[in-house]
């Protein structure tokens, strides 16, 4: 994962649950032999810079665009994902997945919720954490959508690219961190 800034412990521990090795990812070379890369959420310009800054971007970028590499931006790693940023065209971003993310889109941090979303594949509800959200707000083409929440997407993959508005390593349900190691190792196809 993504160890730059956020919540990238709670992911690791989620990874470790589920048996998989967890890399703290703070340089290019760190992504040696990753299939799969989680970033975390977090304050999306500060991420944002700080893989500029270090180069960790553009070596993302080429894994993904050669294919060998899956990446899973949850909260502010959705933004850094996303091709569009509105009202933020400026902010450094990866831009590599076909969705416009709007920041803070249900509000600031005191207006923070949890809810039941229905999500495309899994059996259950999965129980989200809202924080500073963003919402999905335009996807492309090639872009599949998982979650709504009311009319907003909230969960999308594109190929073995995933955005979620929501905090999943917060709720102890590891069905997501499932799919996406799914995704890292090519057994869910595009």
């Amino acid at each position: 994962m993504l160890a730059l800034q956020g919540a990238f412990r709670e992911h690791k521990q989620m990874l470790e649950r589920l048996g998989a090795e967890a890399v703290e990812v703070r340089k290019p070379e760190h992504l040696a032999g990753l299939q799969g890369l989680i970033v975390p959420g977090g304050e999306s310009t500060t991420i944002g810079k700080l893989a500029r800054e270090y180069g960790i971007d553009a070596a993302v970028a080429r894994r993904v665009e050669a294919g060998d590499l899956a990446v899973w931006g949850t909260c502010a790693g959705a933004i850094w994902l996303a091709r569009e940023i509105p009202h933020y065209p400026e902010q450094p971003r990866l831009g590599l997945m076909d969705i416009a993310v709007e920041r803070n889109a249900f509000g600031r941090q005191v207006a923070s919720f949890e809810e039941d979303l229905e999500v495309e594949g899994l059996d259950k509800p999965f129980h989200a954490v809202f924080i500073r959200a963003p919402a999905i707000t335009w996807v492309g083409p090639g872009v599949e959508v998982l979650a709504y929440h009311g009319k907003d997407v909230v969960l999308a993959r594109q190929g073995r690219l995933l955005a979620s508005s929501f905090h999943p390593e917060l709720t102890g349900d590891l069905r997501l961190h499932r799919l996406f190691l799914d995704l890292a190792n090519n057994l869910v196809t595009s």
